[in-house]
């Protein structure tokens, strides 16, 4: 499943996550599956201590999360490690469970989710450095989790429209969005998820750090994938809450709006393990630190694009990148 049909689940409730185990458990995934593709050798070359040892990677239930499990794994895998594949899992709380739990050792996991979500912070830190240093930091403290340096892409929320409604609205940034709900709310009529129109890192704390009346803009709850192709549209929104680093932002040519403020948290995905498994094998940080360095917002955009627009296979998406890259070489 991809972000056509699911969003990003940042806040899944505890009996959610726990039904999402349970289905790993009794669908015999516990230990995962087999790689999809083979790779060997590239920049990556086998590394003696990895050499062998068992190691699965997890992900979330969305194109991008996939295509990063997807990454670390071919990675490991070129670099000797015995890899097995437990990506596409329903929720954020149920994959974190499953590496807390012993069923994950490696994932790729966001700043803002660790620290609003699983840490239970309620603002989040502007800056991405300070952001990820925190949850770094308070992480490893509460719960032995290993967070090494992030990437420099940013998987935030945004706001977007069409290019017809930047030109006839004059908008830039979120500042100008909030004086045209103030001054002329049908011309500002916003696509949003139902999670995102509640959350306080979203519409209602969007509405709060900006200034403006949220009850007088006109909002319409939609399906994530359906944002995006209504907000291109023009007709039935005029503005809408997106991912940016959506690849349906390039495809539609949305315009994102400029968080001038700087409301939304940064969501830099940096790759997290327990604290026993990154002492016991450090050369994983090492493997990985290259990659997570060219995971851009272009870079991760264009493979999502692929994705969800080309409807090309993660897997294959995130082999042929590392191959670009000369990480690998394909098998």
């Amino acid at each position: 499943m991809t972000k056509t049909s699911i969003t990003r689940t940042r806040g899944w409730k505890l009996a959610v996550a726990t039904l999402g185990l349970t289905l790993i458990a009794s669908c015999g995934l516990e230990s995962g599956g087999a790689l999809p593709l083979a790779v060997g050798p590239g920049s990556i070359e086998p590394v003696p201590e990895l050499e062998g040892v068992k190691m699965t990677v997890g992900s979330k239930d969305f194109t991008e999360q996939i295509v990063l499990g997807y990454i670390i794994e071919f990675a490991m895998s070129a670099a000797g490690a015995d890899v097995r594949d437990l990506t596409n899992i329903q929720g954020s709380n149920s994959t974190r469970d499953a590496q807390l739990n012993g069923q994950i050792d490696l994932a790729y996991e966001y700043t803002g989710t660790g620290w609003i979500n699983y840490l239970g912070n309620e603002t989040p830190l502007p800056d991405s450095q300070a952001q990820f240093e925190a949850v770094r930091d308070a992480d490893l403290a509460a719960n032995d989790m290993v967070w090494t340096d992030p990437a420099p892409m940013n998987n935030t929320y945004a706001l977007a429209m069409s290019k017809a409604t930047a030109e006839k609205t004059g908008v830039k940034t979120v500042s100008d969005y909030a004086k045209l709900v103030e001054s002329d709310p049908g011309a500002a009529v916003t696509c949003v998820e139902t999670e995102f129109n509640v959350r306080q890192d979203g519409y209602p704390g969007l509405a709060a750090k900006y200034g403006f009346d949220a009850s007088r803009a006109q909002r319409q709850i939609l399906q994530t994938g359906i944002i995006y192709q209504a907000t291109a549209d023009s007709d039935q929104c005029k503005f809408g809450e997106v991912f940016t680093t959506d690849g349906r932002i390039i495809a539609l040519d949305l315009v994102l709006l400029d968080d001038d403020l700087q409301f939304f948290p940064k969501y830099n995905p940096a790759l997290v393990m327990k604290k026993d498994f990154a002492e016991a094998h450090p050369q994983v940080a090492e493997v990985m630190a290259p990659i997570s360095e060219r995971l851009t917002n272009e870079v991760m955009t264009e493979l999502n694009r692929q994705v969800d627009v080309d409807g090309k296979e993660p897997a294959d998406v995130a082999r042929d990148w590392l191959v670009s890259e000369g990480f690998v070489t394909a098998q």
